[in-house]
């Protein structure tokens, strides 16, 4: 999408916000008929006082003062009745229109390719969900259709001093067009500085964001007052990017009562001089423009407040929509589905860049046959973890082909592939709520006792009845309250509940201390019988039994074989790592 921030005004923004009113016409039906009909209802005021004034009041006649006063408090009911219905059914539309847009962002950014989330800081991405749909409710309930009843209001009054009296309407008018002129000037330079203000509130989110969640990075590392400080700087944008908004508010407002009072004072020189010189009827048409120009210019004053708002919805919406039009999603043009795969992978000749022109995999092929446990080694950046997500299809290939029994991964439904295959990553990530729902990811079909018995199955089920509440304990965000090692054992129980043809255990030991990692090879062996499994392991021992060990080595596969066939080619790449492993554990 193209930026609109030098733009007034972005009609193609306002028309497709407004499209998403068609599912609650009636409502906006009720909210709009109310704004129109207050805007109406509201001339009878002024026409009343000049009625009350110059007949019942010079002519002293008491009953229809009464009959007069007791109309113009029907009046106020009506207004109070109409008010309320706007106000209400307004921000009813509003509410229901940014709960439709932030399920529709939402369920975007689900389909996401991983190099997506890469890209872009998550901090900026909750601001688009969060704050800027906020912003956007606001431009219903408080923009939109406030403008429409403000600007219906200022046509209806002005058709009401003309019938008045043409001359005292001129009058009166007489300041709108430098007040027109200033409100035109206002909008031009708020825009940019509210798309700056959106900005500096993406950045402070992404920012706080961050660093909440590596805290004890900082910690560790005494980076408290380096960050305070970093902080600060990012704060101070955001402020003064609020304070240039400010500053523009500071001088129109001022500017626009001044221009107001002047057409006031302006009505009552020269309605008084009629009045003396006889051209006008009486005092009460005199009062009733006092009001008519203060109801005329009030709206003229809100509506830079009110466009404001606009204004803030359009850059929200600008924004939103950027994100949902971003076309960063896994194509899902396969269609096979299978109840279950027998789990043959092969690799042949894949090349994969998570940056242009920057290979992590080089031409790599590889065969997993069905029921196998492999073992993939090698040093960090080797581009063990790229296969497997690739197997999963979380990033597309450059070039070769990537089969599952037989057929390319593309042509499988998606989700019917990532259903079949289950992955225990190094950093398992926790939701904030009980172990039982962490474990199942609240699959209505998998019952407690389901859950209860997978885990006597692997052999965790009495360390998690150690814990309080067992598996109603809440392990908070991203599992604080367990360690790593308890942390895999959750991990493990969730991907053997799945029942999956594939498994994937991705540096699954490490980190763990003893005892959890004599829970993580019993459930190792119990979840790795009779299916397909790719281990990768820094931890050459844990992976002896492997029925085969693929070593790597800067995008390319270096070796393959068995556990004791490596270790018998002398100066290979695995008997060297081997060796320092196990030859540092001997000197220590």
């Amino acid at each position: 999408m193209a930026d609109t921030t030098g733009k007034k005004f972005d009609f193609n923004i306002f028309l497709r916000l407004m499209s998403f009113a068609k599912r609650y016409k009636l409502n906006f039906f009720i909210a709009t008929t109310s704004t129109i009909l207050l805007a109406l209802v509201s001339l009878l005021s002024p026409y009343l006082i000049k009625e009350t004034v110059d007949k019942y009041i010079t002519e002293k006649d008491t009953q229809g003062l009464i009959n007069n006063v007791m109309l113009m408090f029907g009046v106020v009911l009506i207004e109070t009745l109409l008010r309320f219905t706007y106000i209400y059914f307004a921000n009813w539309v509003g509410q229901h229109i940014i709960r439709d847009i932030r399920a529709k962002i939402f369920r975007h950014i689900l389909q996401f390719k991983m190099s997506y989330f890469d890209r872009n800081s998550v901090g900026k991405l909750v601001t688009r969900v969060v704050s800027d749909i906020e912003t956007i409710a606001a431009f219903f309930s408080t923009g939109v259709f406030t403008i429409v009843s403000d600007v219906l209001q200022m046509f209806a009054i002005t058709a009401l001093m003309f019938y008045f009296n043409w001359k005292l309407a001129f009058i009166a008018l007489s300041v709108l067009p430098i007040l027109i002129y200033a409100t035109r000037i206002f909008q031009q330079a708020i825009k940019a500085t509210f798309q700056e203000v959106r900005n500096q509130v993406a950045n402070l989110n992404g920012f706080v964001q961050e660093r909440v969640t590596g805290m004890k990075i900082v910690q560790l590392f005494n980076r408290e007052r380096i960050e305070y400080e970093n902080f600060n700087a990012i704060n101070n944008k955001h402020k003064e990017a609020f304070v240039k908004t400010i500053w523009y508010f500071s001088i129109f407002f001022p500017i626009a009562e001044i221009l107001s009072s002047i057409g006031i004072g302006l009505i009552v020189w020269f309605g008084s001089k009629q009045i003396i010189e006889g051209f006008v009827a009486g005092p009460g048409t005199v009062m009733a423009f006092v009001q008519m120009a203060q109801m005329l210019f009030r709206p003229l004053r809100q509506i830079a407040d009110k466009f404001n708002q606009l204004q803030m919805g359009i850059v929200s919406g600008e924004r939103v929509f950027k994100v949902i039009d971003t076309q960063s999603s896994i194509v899902k043009n396969g269609t096979i589905h299978v109840e279950k795969l027998e789990g043959n992978i092969n690799f042949r000749d894949v090349k994969f860049s998570y940056v242009k022109d920057e290979e992590v995999l080089k031409g790599i092929s590889l065969d997993v046959k069905s029921g196998q446990t492999i073992a993939i080694v090698g040093a960090t950046g080797a581009g063990k973890s790229t296969i497997i997500n690739l197997i999963n299809r979380f990033y597309e290939i450059d070039s070769g082909t990537v089969c599952i029994d037989d057929i390319p991964i593309q042509e499988y439904a998606l989700e019917n592939l990532r259903t079949q295959i289950a992955v225990v990553l190094q950093d398992v990530f926790l939701f904030s709520d009980s172990i039982f729902n962490n474990i199942t990811l609240k699959n209505p079909n998998i019952s407690l006792e389901e859950v209860k018995k997978a885990a006597k199955q692997i052999g965790i089920h009495d360390f998690i009845m150690t814990l309080p509440g067992d598996y109603q304990y809440n392990v908070k965000e991203r599992g604080a309250m367990l360690s790593s090692g308890q942390r895999q054992l959750i991990a493990f129980l969730r991907a053997y509940l799945s029942q999956p043809s594939i498994l994937i255990l991705d540096e699954a030991t490490s980190s763990v201390d003893s005892y959890a990692e004599q829970l993580i090879q019993y459930a190792t062996e119990t979840i790795t019988k009779g299916r397909t499994s790719i281990i990768i392991a820094h931890r050459l021992a844990t992976i002896k039994q492997a029925d085969k060990i693929i070593v790597m080595d800067k995008g390319l596969i270096v070796e393959e074989g068995t556990h004791d066939e490596l270790l018998q080619r002398e100066k290979g790449y695995y008997k060297n790592l081997y060796d320092k492993q196990f030859g540092t554990k001997k000197a220590s």
